[in-house]
Parts: structure tokens; sequence; C-alpha cells
């Protein structure tokens, strides 16, 4: 095993493509904005020279105090508790950016653990938070959303088709007792739903769009894409892994967005000027047979690289602070801002004299 992995019995996914991607120079700097367990972080540590920094965020305070305590005699390390939609608020990332890593979604030692609440598989609270000391648990919003909120956030972060149903039976059983178990959501859904093909646990759908929305994943993600184009130094890359579609949906549309002009509209007879920022590096990458083999996790895992080409259109909103318009925090079924495209709610849109 290398050092990459040694800290933890955790690989990391897509590993060799995301250093190729990143191209790390020795006396570039570097931020991972979710450390998770450190593979990624530690081989592109290897390649820092002296004068290299790497800079390491990451929502969960677990994986913070993990980079604390391995890399507390380090001078080229600095360690920030924090989504990475607030890297252009950390001051070490002023000067630019050489390399921006976004390994998103849940990290494997955390489903591995049954009491942060991500996993159906084992018995826990149900939890689901990244960041435990922040924000409401899922137990604690499942106890007060409405029926339909509940709904829309399978819907849309699900695209779970079963979404009224399961949220039905979930407001039907928090009336007679609070839902606060992993176990009991997960057997509660399988009881609604149709039997399946088996492939999947009926419950995966639905735990991931209650994970994203407590998270605020997909907001964090717009948010992270816009301050990393911001502080991403000419030449510097931003290499992004996602493991679902609407994830890699954002990332490939923002990366086209700043890439390539957008297409004539017989509406608009003057063409505004149009000076790329990005350049997309290859096309998606996926893990081969042989890492799916060694690592399942990997199955879904989808990489893009981009480069930072130069300024031009000013898109980002970002003028040297890290909040970005967005990713309000809105508490509500959405955090989107709108640019990307998400599956429409379950329910018609309603007017300002009907029923909630």
């Amino acid at each position: 095993m290398d050092r990459a992995h040694a800290g933890s019995g955790h690989r990391p996914v897509l590993y060799a493509q995301v250093l190729d991607g990143l191209q790390v120079r020795a006396d570039g700097i570097y931020l991972d904005g979710t450390f998770g367990r450190g593979g990624h972080a530690r081989g592109v540590l290897e390649r820092l020279g002296p004068e290299g920094r790497l800079l390491l965020m990451d929502k969960d305070p677990e994986a913070i105090a993990i980079a604390q305590a391995e890399f507390a005699g380090d001078a080229r390390v600095s360690v920030r508790h924090g989504s990475f939609a607030e890297l252009a608020d950390w001051s070490a990332t002023a000067d630019g950016l050489d390399g921006v890593l976004f390994d998103l979604g849940v990290s494997s030692p955390q489903l591995d653990v049954a009491e942060r609440g991500f996993s159906f598989g084992k018995d826990g609270p149900l939890d689901m938070r990244m960041d435990p000391t922040s924000g409401e648990s899922a137990a604690e919003w499942l106890a007060s959303a409405s029926e339909r909120e509940i709904a829309d956030v399978l819907w849309r972060y699900g695209e779970e088709r079963q979404s009224r149903r399961i949220a039905r039976a979930i407001v039907a059983r928090r009336a007679q007792q609070p839902i606060l178990r992993t176990r009991e959501l997960a057997e509660l859904i399988a009881s609604v739903l149709p039997r399946g093909d088996g492939r999947i646990h009926p419950a995966t759908r639905s735990f991931q769009a209650i994970r994203i929305h407590i998270n605020r994943e997909l907001g964090d993600l717009e948010a992270g894409l816009d301050a990393a184009h911001a502080r991403l130094k000419p030449g510097g890359r931003l290499a992004v892994i996602s493991f679902h579609s609407l994830e890699d949906r954002i990332v490939k549309q923002f990366i086209a967005r700043h890439a390539k002009a957008p297409p004539a509209s017989r509406r608009m007879p003057v063409v505004p000027d149009f000076t790329p920022t990005l350049r997309a590096i290859g096309d998606a990458i996926k893990a081969d047979e042989a890492e799916i083999a060694d690592n399942p996790r990997a199955r879904s895992a989808v990489l893009r690289v981009a480069e930072k080409l130069g300024i031009g259109n000013r898109e980002s909103g970002i003028e040297g602070a890290g909040s970005s318009p967005a990713s309000p925090d809105t508490g509500g079924a959405s955090p989107l801002s709108g640019r990307f495209p998400v599956p429409d709610s379950r329910f018609p849109h309603l007017g300002a004299g009907d029923a909630p």
C-alpha cells in the first residue's frame, strides 16, 4: 500500500487520473475541498516541493481532526473546517490556486460508521449531516417538513418516482411515533414500494435525496465551482469527481458555459462577445474494470477536468469574497439557483390563493 492510502483503509477513487488531471507542480498551491481521509491530498503532497502549498477543507469535523493530526508538522499544509463553497473566503486562497479538487458525495468512512446515519445498511441514528455540529438532522427535518416538501425533495434529488407515496407514509408514521433510526426509515420506504428487480435497495434514492437536501450539496457545488473558477490562476486545473447524474450535469454544464460560446439565437441578432475562461481537458473519465473490482464505489464515479485560461466573461459574482449568489441558504426544498436544471417538482405551481 502506498503512502496515499496509508492513513486509513480508504482507497481514493480515480487516484491516478486525478493526479494526472491536476498536473501538480512542485511549487504550486493546491486546494482539496473534500479532504475525507486524505487519499488524494497525500498524493498531491508527495509531488510538492518545499515551496509548494496544500490547502485542505472539509465539512466533516472528523476529517478535519485527521488532517490536523497528520499534517501538523508540515509547514506546507493548511487546514480549514468548512464547505468548499466558502473557499474564496479563506485568505490562503487570495493569491490564487494552481489546482482545485472536489470529490463529491459521502465518503466511504462516513458510510461505514452507523452513528453518522448515512447508510440504510447499518442501523444508526437518522442524522446524515456531513457536519454533525451544524444544521438540522434528517430526523429533525422529517419530523417537521410538510408532505409536499418531502415528496418534492425525493423527486428532485433522488428522481424517486414514488416520492408522493413515500412522503404520505412518512407523515402517517410520524403521527404515531417519530422516525429516528436509519433502519426504521429504510423499512418504511421498502414497505410502501412495489417489489423491484432487487438490484438496488428500495430506499437508495430516498436516502440520497434526503442527504443532498440536508447538506445543501448541489447549492454548495454551484457556489464551490464559482469560487474555484474565481481563484484559479491561468493554467490552473479544476478536477471534480461526481457520483450521480445531478452532480455531473452541474459540473459538465459549468465547464461548457465557460468554455464554449452560447449558441446563436434569432431573438438576439447581435451576439455578445465571448472569451472562454476554461478549457475542458478530455472527456469524462470513469474507472476501469480493475479499479471497480478492487473498489466497487468507483463504479459510479465520473471525473471531469478543466483548465483556467484567463480573464473572460465575469459571471461568478465573486469579487474577492467566497459567498456566491448561487447558493442562498433558503431552508426550503431546493437550494439551487436555477442555472442548472433538475427534475421538475412533483407538484404543480400553486398560486397565492391555493392551499399549501
